[in-house]
């Protein structure tokens, strides 16, 4: 009798043991079917060791209930006194809902478990092959297989096998019903048959023993005439019985599919033939066959039919394999292949996802048969298709360091028996991990965590994660470090003939070099070595991922050379995640950003603040100049300091500029081109303004103090006044002056003929920092005319001599530095020669085409292709530039948006007037950001301006990277920009010439 308010002891027996629903459990154990069994201590034991009590309970009350009834005894009696056969059956029953169901639909299938020998623990494909021997048809043959897969499920769940042997066993088995469902499809089409030899080839995870409970097998059928027969009806009827093979595993029956067999690896994928002949498959591989089809040709083994044919086969194709790694494309398509492919996977699920997702299992089998690729070349060794086998054997032969391969190991051994379990359980192919709560429960006891399975599988899942996303990068690196280092004694390092190998696969184009730079940056027992050991690794793998490896390499042994002593520079790569990527992209994507870095190390600094990549404004940059200025003994000296901060600040633009483009792994790329080339440009603007009002304080302190004579601007002309300077650009200016009240006019022209020339000189005095280049050559008269003027002068020649262009040039006029009122007034005076009322008349608008006709011809360099060429070539800069000048000289009087120095600005502006239509704009202002890119692309990869794309493969490459194109597509670069570039020029010879 059950005392009032208290749980009977049954269902708090039940809850120990870990039913999560015990009155449940309690109505089935009730069931007079269960009658012998429900109250054997030792049974209600077993069941509570399940991975879920409950789930097993229900499965063995129907395997009970499906007993005939004369039969029900042997079941309940070899259940008690069994202790194997109770453990495997209860194990299965409380991991798998669909093995149960099969138990159900076939109870006799239950005693396949009972035998318990030697050879029922390890069985091979010979066993398999017995267990499938009576199917003759494809419903037999999946009772049979799920048969055999009940006696895998359960020496697995038992722990009777590892989880490599549980996989091999799996692999066996599918060969085993490879070769049953070949005969089967042999005996319903028996002169098919002998006509050809057909030989089935496993590849992926069948092929490298190491198949999941619930997977695709991946074949390739290979086919030859048998003695006599045609060979083109051969081949026909060896695709007949491979279609009919495939169609016996895959097909849904009554009792279900056993899995999909996918023939999609074979040459040319599913466009290609089904089954080809021996001599047809060399001759592709030979020819075209991609570097990721050799990596799948790593696991290739046959498994079926004809076994002459199918060792022809891996004998011919083996060596083909081992050369991968010398073809001529292999870098770039390992390039390729290393960066994640995680696109395809919905948001949602990256986080579960066990097998694509960031330290999942693809990264380790990836990273496994790339080291194969690379070394297999010398080391018979590493040639297995097993992943764990494989690493084994890197490790053994010192290619991968042996903690890290031990780390591996387990790491992968715990995701594939999660993969393992979490398919068990419907047989359903799914690498996601379950999110229920009861789901979550039971994976995690059946992994043998019993105290907060949930909890405790959740912890152990990202533990082994954080290892393989920890590892799967230093796994091709570390080595290296090991093959320069002082190892212990009895460790294996890399030779270096094996290391140079492992840097040519990476894109390192001089391995000695790469080698020499390890060795100086790791050598030693110093702090900053056993810091740069660390983060060596991963840097390495950064500059892997670049244009230029070795050029990152080496910027990083010249900036850890000159700042290697200083405490914040190490702590700032070790602490901060981001500053020693961005550090890597920065060093490795050009010239330019490492030379301005190398000038002045510190301002590595930089890259470690979070709002240290953000323009700083010219308000605040024409403070630091003049207070720089101020504290300086001598003009030398303040300009100097002045241009210290322009190049600190360009240093900063074109490492914003870099890590946009390239993207890091916690920030992406930046999606809108345009975004990059208004910030570059305004900051090169507003860096170049800053200066130049730092020579001028400079060059007027110097001779006369405060004041000057005569009051003075700085008018920005050209891409300087526009606000679309580039790393490259000089900086176009007007000077204009006027005399203060009481000042001679001749001495006040003095005064500023004199502050010019010293402010150029300054500004290109030769120093470690890059100079500023002054041109006034858009001045009145040009390099006839003086460097100065008057307003007044200024006002007399525009009204009297000014030509049309000298209008046009005018629209870019902004002021930049000096007499703020003076220069307002400068643009008051020039605004109605720019803005003309009513527009400009047909004289001046043929005037204007003329001049744009003949810059086309006279000033296109000599040799260069003018589909190509991103200032003066077909739809660059120029033809947009022009274009939208004209709609500006003939409409800015009437459309206040066009009165404006920017190129883009006024493009917008002028399509908001209803002036050009929406594809004509968004096609000009594509062309113009792409034209201004490349430019830009050039300097920084080059570190010299250019307006072409350059013709070394490497530098090009690089471009190509900044520009968003990956590894091995420079070529659609070209094409891309052919395409944007004429399809402006289209509309700028419709809208400027009126064709």
């Amino acid at each position: 009798m059950t005392v009032p308010g208290r749980r009977s002891s049954t269902f708090s027996r039940l809850l120990r043991l870990g039913f999560t629903d015990p009155s449940a459990a309690g109505r089935l154990l009730a069931l007079d079917e269960l009658a012998p069994l429900r109250d054997d201590a030792v049974l209600l034991d077993a069941l509570g060791a399940t991975a879920d009590p409950d789930l097993a309970l229900r499965g063995l009350v129907r395997l009970v209930e499906a007993q005939p009834e004369a039969e029900r005894p042997a079941l309940t009696t070899t259940l008690l006194s069994a202790k194997p056969f109770r453990d495997r059956l209860l194990g299965v029953l409380g991991t798998s809902e669909a093995l149960a169901d099969h138990l159900a639909r076939h109870p006799h299938d239950w005693q396949a478990l009972v035998t318990y020998e030697a050879a029922d623990l390890h069985p091979g494909i010979a066993e398999f092959e017995q267990g499938l021997a009576a199917a003759g048809e494809p419903v037999a043959l999946r009772v049979a297989y799920r048969r055999c897969l009940l006696s895998i499920a359960a020496r697995d769940v038992c722990g009777t096998t590892d989880v490599s042997q549980t996989a091999a066993e799996l692999a066996d088995l599918a060969t085993a019903t490879l070769r049953a469902a070949l005969r089967i499809a042999r005996a319903a089409a028996p002169e098919d048959a002998a006509q050809c030899r057909l030989a089935v080839i496993a590849m992926g995870k069948c092929g490298g023993n190491e198949l999941n409970y619930v997977s695709d097998v991946d074949v390739i059928f290979v086919g030859e005439a048998a003695d006599g027969a045609d060979e083109a009806k051969a081949l026909q009827a060896a695709t007949r019985l491979a279609s009919h093979l495939m169609r016996i595993c895959s097909e849904t029956t009554v009792e279900g599919a056993i899995w999909p067999v996918d023939a999609n690896l074979r040459p040319e994928g599913r466009n290609g033939p089904l089954v080809r002949t021996l001599s047809s498959h060399l001759a592709y591989y030979q020819r075209w066959a991609k570097t990721w089809e050799f990596q799948a040709l790593l696991k290739a083994r046959p498994v079926a039919g004809d076994a002459e044919l199918g060792a022809a086969y891996i004998d011919a194709l083996s060596p083909l394999v081992w050369q991968a790694a010398e073809r001529e494309n292999f870098v770039p398509d390992v390039q390729k292949m290393r960066r994640r492919v995680v696109d395809n996977i919905p948001a949602a699920q990256v986080e579960r996802e066990l097998k694509l997702g960031p330290g999942g299992l693809r990264d380790v089998e990836f990273a496994v048969q790339l080291l194969q690729l690379v070394h297999g070349r010398s080391d018979t060794t590493l040639h297995s298709g097993t992943t764990l086998a494989a690493l084994a054997a890197l490790a053994a032969g010192g290619y991968v360091g042996r903690a890290d391969a031990a780390q591996l190991d387990d790491a992968y051994r715990f995701l594939r028996a999660m993969e393992h379990r979490i398919q068990l359980y419907r047989l359903r192919r799914t690498h996601l991990v379950p999110e229920g709560e009861d789901d979550l429960r039971r994976l995690g006891r059946s992994l043998g965590l019993r105290t907060d399975p949930v909890a405790a599988l959740g912890r152990e899942w990202r533990r082994h994660a954080a290892v393989v996303r920890r590892l799967h990068e230093k796994l091709f690196y570390r080595p290296l470090l090991d093959a320069v280092a002082q190892l212990a004694p009895g460790e294996i390092r890399l030779s270096p003939e094996a290391a140079g190998q492992r840097l040519e696969a990476l894109g390192y184009a001089d391995p000695a070099a790469a080698l020499r730079h390890l060795e100086a940056l790791s050598s030693g027992v110093s702090r900053k070595a056993a810091i740069q050991r660390t983060l060596l690794p991963v840097l390495l793998g950064w500059f892997a991922d670049s244009a230029d490896p070795d050029a990152g390499l080496l910027g990083f042994r010249k900036v850890s050379d000159a700042l290697g002593k200083t405490p914040w520079y190490l702590r700032l790569l070790r602490d901060e995640g981001a500053a020693a990527e961005n550090l890597a992209r920065v060093l490795s994507a050009g010239r330019l950003a490492p030379d301005l870095l190398l000038r002045a190390p510190e301002a590595v600094a930089i890259l470690g603040d979070p709002q240290g990549l953000k323009p700083r404004g010219r308000e605040h940059l024409e403070q630091e100049v003049l207070a720089a200025v101020g504290r300086a003994d001598g003009a030398e000296q303040a300009v100097a300091a002045a241009r210290g901060v322009r190049r600190r600040e360009l240093f900063r633009t074109a490492a914003a500029d870099l890590i946009g483009s390239y993207g890091t792994e916690e920030n992406p790329r930046e999606p809108d081109p345009g975004a990059l080339v208004d910030r570059v440009g305004q900051a090169v603007t507003d860096l170049n303004a800053a200066t130049i009002a730092g020579a001028l304080r400079a060059a007027v302190s110097a001779e006369w103090g405060d004041e000057l004579p005569t009051r003075f601007a700085v008018i920005g002309m050209g891409r300087f006044g526009g606000h679309e300077l580039g790393y490259g650009s000089d900086a176009d200016v007007l000077f204009v002056h006027e005399p203060r009240e009481g000042v001679d006019e001749q001495e006040a022209a003095q005064a500023a003929n004199r502050v010019v020339t010293e402010m150029r000189r300054l500004l290109q005095l030769p120093t470690a920092d890059p100079p500023l280049l002054i041109d006034a050559d858009l001045r009145p008269e040009g390099k006839s005319g003086p460097l100065v003027r008057t307003l007044k002068s200024y006002g007399a020649y525009y009204r009297r001599w000014s030509l049309v262009w000298e209008s046009q040039a005018l629209l870019r006029a902004e002021p930049m530095a000096g007499d703020a009122e003076l220069g307002a007034r400068f643009i008051e005076l020039v605004d109605p020669l720019r803005y003309p009322m009513e527009g400009l008349g047909e004289d001046a608008v043929r005037e204007i085409r003329r001049l744009k006709a003949r810059m086309e011809t006279e000033r296109l360099p000599r040799g260069a292709d003018p589909t190509l060429h991103a200032k003066l070539g077909r739809g660059g800069l120029s033809d947009v530039e022009w274009t939208v000048q004209l709609l500006q000289m003939r409409h800015g009087w009437a459309e206040p948006g066009l009165r404006t120095t920017r190129t883009r600005a006024a493009l917008a502006a002028a399509h908001a007037a209803g002036l050009i239509a929406t594809d004509e704009a968004q096609t000009l202002d594509e062309a113009w950001v792409l034209a201004t890119r490349v430019r830009n692309a050039v300097m920084l990869v080059r570190g010299r301006p250019g307006d072409t794309f350059p013709s070394e493969p490497r530098e090009l490459a690089a471009v190509g990277r900044y520009l968003g194109y990956g590894p091995g597509h420079v070529g659609e670069l070209v094409d891309d920009y052919r395409r944007i570039t004429r399809r402006a020029r289209a509309v700028m010879e419709e809208l400027f010439y009126g064709a």
